[in-house]
């Protein structure tokens, strides 16, 4: 009597088997993180442009208003640095410059409401009273300046990117590759 031939059950993968799902799954990890990583980057500036936009139209309206653009000197020369705090100052918190916050001023004009602190849905303001600063999507604040020091005849406005760095004297410097103005 012949005997059967004796079958071998697999019960399992075998380590091919294991090293190419491993491969696939880190294949598909990897581009989905530089996928996310480009949508995030592609959201940033366009949520920086489309402040950008707001600010510069709050501050025409300022002007419209005031016959001088937002900020207390007449010029402002220099990279346009620490300059955010005026520009709240004047379109949301003091725009008549009475000393007194919008909630307590019935009279003042109110440029921009997405400023407020209180109901920061955009996450674009820090601080609380008139001490905010007017942020950009990667944490910096935005550029200001009007005047003699401005390239444009009425004001610059603008974020310095994700780099924070900025040379508004020489356009053609590397650190404004990534700038976002007007």
């Amino acid at each position: 009597m012949k005997s059967a031939p004796i079958r071998r059950r697999s019960h399992g993968f075998t380590l091919i088997e294991m090293l190419t799902v491993i491969t696939i799954i880190v294949i598909l990890a990897g581009v989905t993180m530089l996928g996310y990583k480009h949508a995030k980057i592609a959201r940033d500036r366009n949520k920086a442009t489309i402040q950008v936009k707001l600010l510069a139209n709050a501050c025409e309206e300022f002007k419209a208003d005031n016959g001088y653009y937002p900020g207390i000197n007449d010029n402002t020369v220099g990279d346009g640095k620490n300059m955010s705090k005026e520009l709240y100052g004047d379109l949301y918190w003091d725009s008549d410059r009475d000393g007194s916050g919008p909630k307590s001023d019935p009279d003042q004009k109110i440029y921009l409401s997405e400023l407020d602190p209180d109901n920061n849905r955009q996450g674009w303001t820090d601080g609380r009273a008139q001490s905010v600063r007017i942020l950009d999507p990667w944490g910096n604040e935005y550029r200001y300046r009007k005047g003699s020091g401005a390239n444009n005849p009425d004001f610059d406005l603008w974020s310095c990117g994700p780099d924070g760095k900025t040379n508004p004297d020489n356009p053609k410097d590397k650190d404004n590759n990534d700038d976002i103005k007007l």
